[in-house]
């Protein structure tokens, strides 16, 4: 039972070189340790800190985004707006304008066919003129002799010239 059972002198020494052992790790050991857990325990808080802030400064950003997002729809819906605007302006200028050009293309040919009625009625005048000297002088070139003859000549050439 020697075996099984520790003697008293060998628990005494045990024990002692176990108090020394952790004497020794106290004094040279146990502070580095510690001091490293506790440089461990702060980095991690600083970390997780850090985390919320960004967290935080994320949820800000998105906020921003979000805000700036609408600001830019709203400018573009405006810029739309106006540039529908402008279109609309310049396309009932151009019929403005066109209608205008219209007028003035008809009322141009309107007395450019007046012009050309007067001149047709002057031509005609000419004619009418030439024709009734003629008739003139073909009754003249008629002796005077038959008095009938004239007339009939006379009517003649009025139905031939008539221009009603």
């Amino acid at each position: 039972m020697d075996i099984i059972t520790p003697g008293i002198g060998l628990i005494f020494w045990t024990t002692v070189i176990f108090g020394l052992l952790l004497l020794v790790l106290r004094l040279i050991a146990w502070k580095p340790i510690a001091k490293a857990l506790n440089n461990r325990s702060e980095n991690i808080d600083e970390a997780l800190k850090s985390a919320e802030l960004a967290r935080e400064e994320m949820k800000n950003l998105k906020a921003n985004n979000e805000i700036i997002m609408a600001e830019a729809r709203t400018e573009r819906d405006k810029m739309l707006a106006e540039a529908r605007n402008i279109k609309e302006k310049i396309i009932s200028e151009a019929k403005s304008e066109a209608s205008e050009e219209v007028k003035e293309i008809i009322e141009k040919a309107k007395k450019d066919v007046n012009a050309m009625k007067a001149a047709a009625f002057e031509d005609i005048k000419n004619q009418v003129l030439d024709l009734s000297v003629a008739v003139a002088e073909k009754v003249l070139k008629e002796e005077l002799k038959d008095m009938k003859k004239q007339e009939k000549l006379v009517e003649d050439l009025i139905k031939d010239a008539n221009l009603n």
